[in-house]
């Protein structure tokens, strides 16, 4: 179309201009354009770039493993596996447009509901971390990453695993969702066992994944490995025995300690009931404390050697010294103490062998107070074990300025005190030991602490001799006999005390030995607590179990065989030591 002209045949201004204009229109374009472009570039630079790795520049956290806890041998007993935490910034998730199925899809996965796993991030909207889901396996976490939600994000830690479960559980114990010891050995060395975690700083994408490591801060260090005394296999066996005599016999529970009589090592230790630490859902918190450490009981007869013991210390007795047991029972006060048949006029050792109540008070009458207790407190009687296991307890011995007769008399046969099944086992390794007192080590040790002589060899010596009677024939621990091996021991049969006294049918079940008698080098404790029926004499219920375990032991650590003779055969030969 042609131009308008004026009537005198130009152009109008306006026109001609035009082009001007439009030059002139994107020549300022380009110029903001350019000002921008240098605003972005030079001066506005180091803050975008701030800002940019503000939202994708992270440090990250680089989990350090726990140290791993094995027994004598290097057997695994608690290991940590790689696992996956998811977490959520809420900000970033509360952005995105809401997917019904994907969310579904993240619930199933994280094993809730839709309406429970966004009411945990609606409520903690303010925040820029919450744990959604702790230690899932790497399969499932890399299903969540595969949902691509933004503001979904994983982060790497460790989960703890018992191989040994049940078995072990009491000493090992276990650790919490953060891998901090709550029970037992992971308590006792957590900071030994714990790793101190590394920083690192990581580029990430839109979707929260990792695409470069930027710089690295600060390094993981994992934890130390722990070994411990336990020696697996006895471990099983001491478990599997005392598990079914708990249930043969219908007990409420009971305890087995094995120690190393050379260097106070405990190679096992089980309780009944037991629980598994891989699986606490249902746990009981009376089923997660190792009773044999923490929980005490009256002994019995099974204190009866220590009682003879002192005696002998004291230069006035000797195994074949005459005790006058007639008729069966001896006042004392107002008080009566019985033996279940009148043994008539016996020896010391006679005394032990046939479990005599009334025997073993004329014993513990005929000496001064302080030195029965000196003896007690000398092979670990209200004291700790030293083993420095959480809730170690020192059970109960009164001082002896305290004692009436009485008290002197029930003391004597295990009335009046109260101890742990570790304190029995150490008390009776004194005895293993030539006299020798050892703390309680649940570490593998390098080297044999000394021990601190609490007996003379030759008191010790004897007693021994003098346990072997109780496993012969007509002694009370006939059932604790081990085909091969010379065995010493002593039986217990305790009623528990209740609500204004002794309570008629509950009790405790006790045994305590060690072998081979001529040279010990294991001993055993085991208590039932309240076997029910009308078998629960120590000698009864505790003893096979002990000779279960004590057959088996022997022959998983090799210990030769010393003869099956016993009791007075060798008391000649012990009564001319000085």
């Amino acid at each position: 179309m042609p131009e308008r002209m004026t009537q005198d045949g130009e152009i109008p201004l306006i026109h001609s201009a035009r082009p001007l204009i439009v030059l002139a229109a994107m020549l300022a374009v380009v110029a903001v354009l350019g000002w921008r472009l240098l605003d972005l570039q030079v001066l506005e630079r180091d803050f975008l770039q701030s800002q940019g790795d503000a939202r994708h520049l992270r440090v990250m956290q680089i989990a350090a493993h726990r140290g791993m806890i094995t027994d004598r041998h290097g057997q695994p007993l608690a290991i940590s596996t790689p696992v996956d935490s998811v977490w959520a910034n809420p900000g970033e998730v509360l952005e995105a447009p809401l997917d019904a199925e994907r969310w579904r899809r993240l619930a199933q996965l994280l094993g809730t509901e839709v309406d429970a796993l966004q009411g945990r991030i609606l409520a903690r909207k303010g925040r820029e971390f919450v744990y959604l889901k702790r230690h899932l396996d790497p399969d499932r976490a890399r299903r969540v990453m595969a949902l691509g939600i933004p503001g979904i994000y994983l982060q790497r830690e460790y989960r703890r695993f018992y191989p040994a479960a049940e078995v072990t559980a009491h000493v090992v114990g276990f650790t919490d969702v953060d891998d901090r010891g709550q029970e037992g050995i992971e308590l006792a060395y957590d900071d030994w066992l714990r790793g101190r975690p590394g920083r690192k700083r990581v580029l990430k994408d839109r979707l929260g994944h990792v695409v470069e490591d930027v710089e690295r801060l600060q390094e993981a260090v994992p934890g130390r490995d722990l070994r411990l005394s336990l020696d697996l296999r006895l471990q099983y066996l001491a478990y599997r025995e005392l598990m079914t005599a708990v249930r043969v016999h219908g007990a409420r529970g009971g305890s087995v300690v094995v120690l190393d009589a050379r260097s106070g090592e405990i190679l096992a230790m089980v309780n009944q009931p037991a629980y598994n630490p891989n699986n606490r859902q249902r746990l009981r918190s009376e089923h997660v404390r190792n009773r044999a450490v923490t929980d005490v009981f009256e002994p019995g007869s099974t204190v009866k050697p220590f009682t003879v013991a002192a005696a002998l210390e004291t230069g006035r007795f000797r195994p074949d010294s005459r005790i006058d047991t007639r008729p069966g029972r001896l006042r004392v006060g107002h008080n009566t103490i019985r033996d279940e048949t009148d043994h008539g006029l016996i020896d010391v050792t006679t005394v032990i062998q046939k479990s005599s109540n009334v025997g073993a008070s004329k014993i513990a009458l005929a000496l001064e107070a302080e030195q029965l207790w000196r003896v007690f407190t000398q092979v670990g009687f209200g004291a700790l074990p030293g083993s420095s296991f959480p809730g170690e307890v020192s059970g109960l011995l009164t001082d002896y300025w305290r004692w009436h007769e009485i008290e002197r008399a029930t003391l004597a046969f295990g009335y009046g005190l109260s101890v742990t099944t570790l304190q029995l086992a150490q008390a009776y390794a004194v005895l293993a030991d030539g006299g020798l007192r050892r703390p309680a080590s649940f570490l593998a040790l390098e080297e044999i602490p000394a021990g601190e002589p609490v007996l003379r060899p030759a008191t010790a010596r004897q007693v021994v001799t003098m346990m072997e009677t109780v496993v012969g024939t007509g002694g009370t621990g006939r059932l604790a006999a081990v085909r091969g091996y010379r065995v010493a021991g002593k039986t217990g049969t305790v009623q528990k005390a209740g609500p204004g006294g002794y309570a008629e049918e509950r009790y405790v079940a006790l045994f305590a030995g060690m072998a081979p008698a001529s040279e010990p080098r294991l001993v055993v404790v085991v208590m039932i607590d309240e076997p029910q029926g009308e078998v629960y004499y120590g000698g009864q219920v505790a003893a096979p179990v002990f000779a279960r375990i004590m057959t088996d032991a022997l022959r998983l650590l090799g210990i030769p065989p010393d003869g099956v003779g016993g009791g007075r055969q060798h008391m000649a030969a012990v009564m001319e030591v000085p």
